[in-house]
């Protein structure tokens, strides 16, 4: 009976990180759909807003992109809270800089590169540097969001939670309340920059933590699929609402505070679908993914800027007849190209490739 203790908890530990690993993809694959290619500019798109192909985008970017990242941050802290490398700090903000802070630098230099260098000699729609100052606040995310690589803020404030965490470690429960609290606040008043580009990121973070303490990856993953839809399937059509509204400056408020409990309930259902996949078959191909999915987040927007007009010449626009299917597959083309990108790097170079998969691509 002992026996059987210890092979169930060491069952249940497995599908826990196999749970994690599946989220990571999960998630970075929605995040793709956040930054699709649609072919026009801000004005045309704010005209589009309403159109059944416009509708489908927002469906898709808040469904499976902006609503699973939050989750990122929750298995970041819950990480986090059960490392005992956390609790030494050079060693740990050491290792950090290493495969977070580091890795963020290279990929926006090197989106600079390509980008900018594209938009200067092929005519590509893109941003090019403005002077010194736009450059370094394109690499470092110093004071703002970049122009380029828009996803980055999400690694620079992850690191600089990480830079506290062997404090948050250490915090009561009702300090770590506090400053959940306090960072939901911020997220929702619009304050944060330039020391948190989103404040939401440590609020989750930080709930990771909690959840650590609490057990609650292990009572979340008990839970009836259906339970965990509910509060995502009823909230989901209720901030489409609210985001349609014309009156933006009445509701603006609402749709801040609103979209903090999109992303909670989001949170606790794709976690539940990343350990019901653990447990099948289906999970074992997002396993093997998982090591890309790091190289994933970082260059997709790279590809995106390169690669979107390419394909989207043979697809259309937004509001092209093709461009739903464009639209609906950007994902798994993108993750194809990172597939292939990163086993040539992990190949010819791969000192290069374990640096900017921020320690996955081992060789």
């Amino acid at each position: 009976m002992f026996a059987t203790k210890i092979e169930r908890k060491e069952s249940q530990k497995v599908f826990r990180y196999d749970a994690i690993s599946i989220a990571r993809v999960i998630c970075i694959l929605g995040v793709v759909y956040v930054h699709a290619w649609t072919g026009l500019t801000g004005p045309e798109l704010e005209s589009a807003h309403g159109t059944a192909q416009e509708s489908l985008r927002w469906f898709l970017m808040e469904t499976f992109g902006r609503s699973a990242v939050p989750l990122l941050g929750l298995i970041s802290g819950w990480l986090v809270a059960g490392s005992e490398r956390t609790r030494h700090w050079q060693r740990h903000i050491a290792r950090k800089a290493r495969t977070i802070l580091l890795p963020m630098v290279l990929w926006n230099m090197l989106a600079l590169l390509l980008v900018c260098g594209s938009a200067w000699l092929f005519g590509l729609p893109a941003p090019t540097p403005q002077s010194a100052r736009w450059v370094v606040e394109e690499i470092f995310i110093l004071t703002r969001n970049p122009d380029v690589n828009v996803q980055m803020p999400f690694l620079r404030d992850l690191f600089l939670c990480m830079m506290i965490a062997p404090m948050l470690v250490r915090m009561p429960g009702w300090g770590l309340t506090v400053l959940i609290l306090f960072a939901a606040t911020c997220q929702v008043l619009g304050v944060g920059p330039p020391i948190m580009m989103r404040p939401a990121i440590l609020m989750f973070f930080t709930l990771g933590i909690v959840a650590r303490r609490c057990q609650a990856a292990e009572r979340v993953a008990a839970w009836p699929l259906p339970v965990t839809l509910a509060p995502f399937i009823l909230l989901m059509p209720l901030q489409f609402w609210l985001a349609t509204q014309s009156d933006i400056a009445r509701t603006s408020l609402w749709i801040s505070l609103l979209d903090i409990l999109v992303r909670l309930a989001a949170a606790l259902f794709f976690w539940r679908i990343s350990w019901e996949l653990a447990r099948r078959r289906a999970g074992d191909l997002l396993l093997k993914i998982e090591p890309f999915a790091f190289f994933l987040f970082c260059s997709h927007l790279i590809l995106i800027w390169l690669g979107g007009p390419v394909l989207g010449a043979m697809f259309g626009k937004l509001g092209s007849p093709g461009y739903p299917v464009y639209l609906l597959t950007q994902p798994l083309l993108v993750l194809a190209c990172v597939v292939v990108l990163g086993a040539l790097m992990r190949r010819s170079t791969p000192g290069m490739a374990l640096i900017l998969s921020g320690g996955r691509l081992k060789p």
